[in-house]
């Protein structure tokens, strides 16, 4: 354990960095959500609020879960913390972000919190399916499995009493997330090779598996991800596929809209296209397999709805 004059530095340090990292461009700050069981439960500290749902279920009364980009209604790519999220960070066991250049701020809080006992996961290093240039690994239910074994294991280190619990939860969580690949399973044998546009490029991580065919440009989506303005002839692509009615479904992103989606997403509805929304953080009082089973059904209708 580190003194409590390392404690203190460490807390200096952390707040030092709130303030650089506020002071890093105008953005909206998101505010975190936490569950608190006890003082001796294992303080964890997710980056983004699906990785708390998972710690959550596998830790079980165990853990104690803060987590950062909790609102599904901003972009989170823009953050910006608080007093109490940084203090969180230094006093955190484990920390899980995604890493990939996704959360970099996360980076920043850990090297200005140092702890030597922390455990660190980023789940786009223990991933095992990747697509380039595409770090939203946390859509694959595959990748998600993964991340879980990797927290149950972390769990299993640092509480070597509760590990059969860390066990046999890990085994329940698998089960219900098997039940977001039976619904791309099924959404496949009805509606492989069917045409849709994206926005961006977070679903494609499930539209591939699947078997929906993207015709929006990857330019397009790449440039929306990054926060940039699409390729002019990118947009003029994107308009014909809806105009033209080239597509069956337009899926956004709801977290990361600009005058250019919202136009197209006008043009869709004119053109009696469904417009599915997703979104990169789970809304509240979702699990992780909820949100994304939510979000597959909802696709799943629009298919349905305009075959």
């Amino acid at each position: 354990m580190r003194s409590g004059r390392n404690k203190q530095a460490a807390l200096c340090i952390a707040l030092m960095a709130l303030f650089l990292l506020s002071a890093c461009g105008s953005h909206t700050g998101l505010a975190g959500t936490s569950s608190t069981q006890g003082s001796n439960t294992i303080s964890v500290v997710a980056a983004e609020n699906f990785y708390g749902s998972i710690v959550r279920q596998i830790g079980g009364k165990h853990v104690s879960v803060t987590s950062m980009l909790a609102d599904p209604n901003v972009d989170p790519h823009s953050y910006e913390s608080n007093v109490d999220q940084v203090k969180a960070v230094a006093r955190a066991q484990l920390v899980i972000a995604n890493g990939g250049g996704y959360d970099d701020w996360m980076d920043k809080l850990l090297s200005s919190t140092p702890s030597s006992e922390r455990k660190v996961i980023k789940g786009f290093d223990v991933a095992p399916n990747k697509l380039p240039d595409n770090e939203h690994v946390w859509y694959s239910p595959d990748n998600a499995k993964n991340i879980a074994s990797a927290i149950a294991d972390t769990l299993k280190t640092l509480d070597t009493a509760h590990a059969a619990e860390y066990a046999q939860n890990l085994i329940i969580f698998e089960r219900e997330l098997s039940k977001i690949n039976q619904k791309m399973d099924e959404i496949r044998s009805k509606y492989a090779n069917a045409p849709v546009g994206l926005t961006e490029t977070i679903l494609r991580y499930q539209t591939g598996p699947m078997g929906l065919r993207v015709l929006t440009p990857d330019e397009f989506q790449k440039a929306l991800a990054e926060g940039n303005d699409p390729p002019a002839n990118t947009v003029i692509t994107a308009e014909n596929q809806i105009n033209q009615r080239q597509i069956k479904v337009f899926i956004y992103n709801q977290q990361t809209q600009s005058a250019i989606t919202t136009k197209l997403m006008s043009d869709a509805r004119a053109r009696n296209i469904p417009v599915v929304p997703v979104t990169e953080t789970m809304p509240p009082d979702q699990t992780y397999q909820s949100w994304m089973l939510t979000q597959l059904e909802k696709v799943e209708q629009a298919l349905a709805s305009n075959k």
